[in-house]
């Protein structure tokens, strides 16, 4: 197993950057001074042009590792297009830093999902929109696939495909493999540990989050804003209810030998949280180091 890092524990998602805080090339650097071997690269565009990304990465010495590929696949027509326009950014940028690392796809929901994440069952899509959700997942992965690229794809909270039986239900509609969240499976509720073994020949990647599950719990009852509510919901390592050292027992006895990737959501980077967010990756890091019983660099 090698240790990677990613821009959304640095608070980057969406359209966000590091302008203020840091330097992109100076945040790959702290991630390799901290001892991560890779970073997932972040929105299109965030590392500036392909050939500054790929030199920032060369500086840092630290592999690309994976790239977040968000799809609105219930809107068909300029918000999917666009989507899909981005995406080729993204595997431009990924052909050109290492063709090696996954195109990681995943759904977006909708504003009810995601002011009331883990949906009431009866808010699952029914057979033609998830035949929508199918057709639009597997096309843009041929997509990838026809350049020489690895796909994956991300369960997530507040999207249609969050819940255990979701997840199931795209498996067997799909042949793409898995990014496996505990965090989100957890906040799902889903035994994350459970499920990682019950899903494993089929996960070709790991995202590990800690989480409290009483943060979404508020969230349902009071309306609070995404945004707001799921960084509270993301801990430290081994700090919230993800049960993580049975799921580090399960990375090992299982046999898993991918990239494992530090994922704890944040709010916006800003000068004034920039020491305490490095300090914190460092923590991680050191859990994962403790529990997993490997160097970073291995």
């Amino acid at each position: 197993m090698r240790f990677a890092n990613a821009p959304i524990s640095y608070g980057v998602f969406g359209d966000l950057t590091v302008e203020g805080a840091t330097t992109t090339e100076e945040l790959l650097a702290t991630m390799a001074e901290t001892g991560y071997a890779g970073s997932e690269l972040g929105p299109p565009g965030f590392f500036g042009s392909i050939d500054r990304m790929v030199a920032s990465f060369d500086a840092a010495g630290i592999d690309a590792v994976g790239a977040y590929v968000p799809l609105n696949t219930q809107q068909p027509g300029p918000v999917l297009d666009r989507d899909l326009e981005r995406m080729e950014i993204t595997l431009d940028e990924i052909e050109a830093v290492n063709p090696g690392a996954l195109v990681i796809l995943a759904d977006e929901g909708d504003a009810e999902i995601i002011a009331q994440p883990r949906k009431d069952p009866s808010r699952m899509l029914g057979a033609e929109d998830w035949k929508q959700l199918v057709e639009t997942v597997q096309g843009a992965a041929d997509r990838a696939r026809a350049r020489g690229l690895e796909v994956s794809y991300h369960p997530h909270v507040g999207t249609f495909v969050e819940l255990p039986d979701e997840i199931e239900r795209f498996l067997n509609d799909t042949d793409i493999p898995l990014t496996y969240d505990i965090g989100h499976v957890v906040l799902a509720g889903g035994d994350g540990v459970a499920l990682f073994r019950r899903w494993r020949d089929r996960i070709n990647h790991v995202h590990i989050k800690d989480v409290l599950p009483g943060v979404l719990e508020e969230a349902r009852a009071n309306g609070a804003d995404f945004e707001e509510w799921f960084p509270r919901a993301c801990t430290r390592l081994g700090e919230g209810e993800s049960n993580l050292a049975a799921f580090a027992g399960a990375l090992r006895d299982t046999g898993y030998d991918g990239w494992v990737v530090v994922e704890q959501d944040r709010e916006p980077l800003t000068a004034d949280t920039y020491r305490r967010v490095v300090a914190d990756q460092r923590t991680n890091l050191e859990w994962l180091q403790r529990h997993l019983a490997v160097s970073a660099a291995n």
